[in-house]
């Protein structure tokens, strides 16, 4: 079973996000956290082991470049795939994620068949074919 740490604050795109990985494999756990805070709490007050994490950027109370700052800081989470599923397609957005060190950025596609081939392909690499050391809360 993999664990993936969904970090999104728009419940529409959530349940898309769950469905998606659902249809791609059942024993996934998604956990949901609705905004940074939520998210920073889990990794570093819960010490959750994801085997990925999917973020938003715009997020409400801490955005999610403070987030990707904040796991690329941290020697238990320095190596955890961080995929940026994101509506924005701006160059800045784009090039800030980057330099924070995430792994992927994807826009996040409307069709909801389109989200669902984008998530299988990213859960298929990052979590199949993709290796990393294993991190230790």
């Amino acid at each position: 079973m993999k664990i993936i740490l969904l970090v999104e604050d728009n419940p529409n795109d959530q349940l898309l996000a769950i469905k998606a990985f659902e249809r791609n494999n059942k024993e996934d756990r998604v956990i949901v956290a609705k905004d940074g805070e939520e998210a920073l709490d889990l990794l570093f007050k819960n010490k959750i082991s994801p085997d990925m994490l999917l973020l938003d950027l715009k997020l409400p109370r801490i955005s999610g470049f403070e987030i990707l700052k904040q796991i690329r800081d941290s020697r238990i989470y320095k190596t955890l795939p961080v995929i940026i599923l994101s509506t924005s397609g701006e160059e800045q957005d784009l090039l800030k994620a980057y330099n924070l060190g995430c792994n992927s950025y994807i826009r996040k596609p409307v069709d909801f068949s389109e989200f669902i081939t984008a998530v299988k392909d990213i859960r298929d690499y990052w979590l199949d074919l993709n290796e990393v050391p294993h991190l230790h809360a």
